[in-house]
């Protein structure tokens, strides 16, 4: 193999280069209902406990989900983009070995007084 053939597989600038939809199976999107949230918090299952056969991908975020992680920490700790990290959560939630928690709430904030004292605290810096 020539030196050169390696050089197509790293950015000198960024460290070896890895296809995303090799981790997640060539999916870009989850597949399921739950749209997760940047600060929505996942935790392991019981039923996760044992982590032999999975990609070293979701070793690793299972083992970060010992202690409830929000998504965004996790993409950042396994070094994924967000979207890669989505998909995997989907699966791991699909196969009942994650819970996710909604850190906030969905839809549109109408509280008038809560938008208010925003604003504010905006105008006061």
């Amino acid at each position: 193999m020539d030196s050169r053939d390696d050089d197509r597989w790293t950015d000198w600038d960024a460290g070896p280069v890895s296809r995303p939809y090799t981790v997640t199976g060539g999916r870009t999107r989850p597949r399921g209902a739950w749209q997760f949230d940047l600060v929505d918090v996942v935790a392991r299952t019981p039923r996760s406990a044992d982590t032999t056969f999975f990609s070293p991908e979701r070793s690793r975020i299972l083992e970060l989900c010992r202690v409830p992680t929000a998504v965004a920490e996790l993409a950042a700790a396994v070094g994924l983009p967000l979207g890669v990290v989505r998909v995997v959560l989907d699966d791991l939630l699909h196969e009942n070995l994650i819970e996710v928690t909604s850190a906030a709430p969905r839809g549109r904030v109408t509280d008038m007084r809560l938008l208010r004292k925003v604003l504010e605290g905006l105008q006061s810096l």
